[in-house]
Formats: structure tokens, sequence, C-alpha cells
């Protein structure tokens, strides 16, 4: 079966990976360009096993239509893709092309569903491989894997401790179903589905006055990616790695009540986050303790406002 691989980062990386170590024959690997100057894993990989490889900034245009037609693909397999990709390529290969999703569809449809489930407290996420159309991850669906949120789990956490791996088995146990013509087509049901935009700064200012559970949510669906930020001394302050502590305490949300050896604990809504690690304007990610020193933070100090 000749397969064409559409995507990025190391997501698509090892799905090429698990498909040549399988003994498929990929034609193909339609990859976005250099980012910062860095190629992308999946192009590394690509090169590396000498699979074609085309670096396409639209997947619209005429010269990509005709450089996938010329492939003479079977079956399209999309890993982790961000450009939109029409119809026409979509429908082009002889049994369709079929993608992953990190989220159980119809629920968390959109680019940011792994942060959206976290912050809207969901207990259980998933992924889906489905057959994508021409609407945002609407089409049939193949074949889905629940996981379960722990409650201290993070995007990045859930991300490569399940979603990543299990989506790779996935898309292989799709893949089998799809050679041996038991590949479902289930219909998603639109009365369920709900779609978020991408989450961004804009969705991730942390508001202390907000209940403990919802800020603490609202830190680990943006960790690492983009990061829940306040205000301190009239600078934006990015959170990372946190941790609930319940209870009340004496003092106003968003005062720091307490420094510890390894962070500083901020007043919200019944309880307190401590604040484990954070990223200052211009600078990159550190442990709360260096910033502590180097910002002279300290009790009785307020974020936010």
């Amino acid at each position: 079966m000749r397969i064409v691989v559409i995507g990025q980062a190391p997501f698509g990386a090892k799905v090429l990976e698990r498909l040549l170590e399988r003994g498929e024959e990929v034609v193909g690997a339609f990859v976005p360009p250099e980012r910062k100057g860095r190629p992308d894993p999946l192009a590394e990989a690509a090169e590396a096993k000498g699979v074609p490889l085309f670096t396409v900034t639209s997947m619209k245009t005429e010269e990509v239509y005709q450089s996938f037609q010329s492939l003479g693909p079977d079956l399209g397999v999309m890993a982790f893709v961000t450009l939109l990709v029409p119809e026409r390529v979509l429908y082009l290969p002889r049994l369709g092309t079929i993608q992953y999703h990190p989220s159980l569809l119809p629920k968390h449809r959109g680019a940011s569903a792994i942060n959206w489930a976290i912050i809207n407290g969901d207990e259980k996420t998933g992924l889906t491989i489905f057959w994508p159309d021409k609407g945002l991850d609407t089409g049939p669906v193949l074949l889905q894997k629940e996981v379960q949120i722990g409650p201290d789990d993070t995007v990045g956490s859930l991300y490569f401790n399940h979603l990543f791996p299990e989506g790779v088995d996935a898309m292989m146990e799709s893949i089998n179903l799809v050679k041996e013509d038991r590949a479902p087509r289930i219909q998603q049901d639109e009365s369920k589905a709900t779609y978020e935009g991408i989450c961004t700064a804009e969705n991730s200012a942390i508001d202390w006055d907000r209940p403990a559970q919802e800020v603490y949510n609202l830190i680990r669906g943006t960790n690492p990616q983009p990061g829940a930020w306040t205000v301190f001394n009239g600078q934006r302050l990015k959170i990372f790695d946190s941790e609930l502590r319940p209870g009340t305490g004496a003092g106003d949300p968003g005062e720091v009540v307490e420094v510890e050896e390894d962070g500083f604990l901020v007043l919200v809504g019944g309880g307190a986050i401590k604040v484990k690690r954070v990223q200052p304007p211009e600078s990159k990610k550190v442990m709360a303790p260096e910033y502590i020193e180097q910002s002279g933070l300290k009790v009785g100090d307020r974020l936010g406002g």
C-alpha cells in the first residue's frame, strides 16, 4: 500500500518511523517549512530514511496537487497537521485519507483540543482517527481511544504520556483496518459537537478571584503553551508548574501568603496556588526560587490587578 504522510513535529516523525518499521511503502511526506531556522522533525526523519520530501507552505496550490497525484497514493495519513488540506487532495488516494485528532470527536474540535479539555475541567478525553472532509474535524470516525485526565495533568504530561504514544499506536491500528477493508465510517453526532478556538494569551489571563480549581485548571491547561499569565510590578509574568492547595487563608485573592523553599503560595477563592516555575518578560522559564531572588517578591505582594 502506497502511503503519503502529511504532517509535522515529533508526532509526524514517529508515525513515519513506525510505518517504515512495519515495512509500509511511504512514497512521500508533505511538511511545512523550517521554523526559527530549525528543520521540522518529520522533514528530518523523511530525509534520513530516504522518503521523498515536499516542503510546502500551502496544500492548496496546483503544484502541490500535481506532486501529490504523481505519487499514486493508496492512502493519505495526516499526522499532526496544521495546514488546511483541500478536498481534492483528501479524496485523491485510492482508499482515502485518515487523520489524528487529540480529543473524542465531536467534542473539542479545533487546534487547541488538549488545552480546552483541561481548562474546562474534563475528567477524560481521548483521541480520534477519522476520515477528514471539508469541515474542521467533522469527518466520519474510524477509531477512538479514551484517556483519563489526572487531577494534576498538564497539556504536556497528557500529550507526551498518553495522547502522543497511544495516538501513534491508534494510527497503526487504523491502517490495519483500512488494509483489511474493515475501517468504519461512523458519522459524528452534531448535537454533541463543541468547538473552541486556538488557546492564546488572550484566553490565558489569570483571575485570582476565581475558584481555586478553576485557576489551577487554567494554569495546567496552558502548560507548556501558551502559558497562563498574571501581572507583577507592572510586568506580565507567565506561570507554568504549580500545585493546588485547598483550604482558605487570610488575605486577598492574588496575595502572596507564603514563600517556601521551592515556590510561593498565592491566594485564590477557596485555596491557594503554589507557583513553582515562571517566565518573566524577555526571559527563559525559571524555577520560582530563582525568580524570587531576581524580583524580590515577598509575602504580602499582590499579583494581578
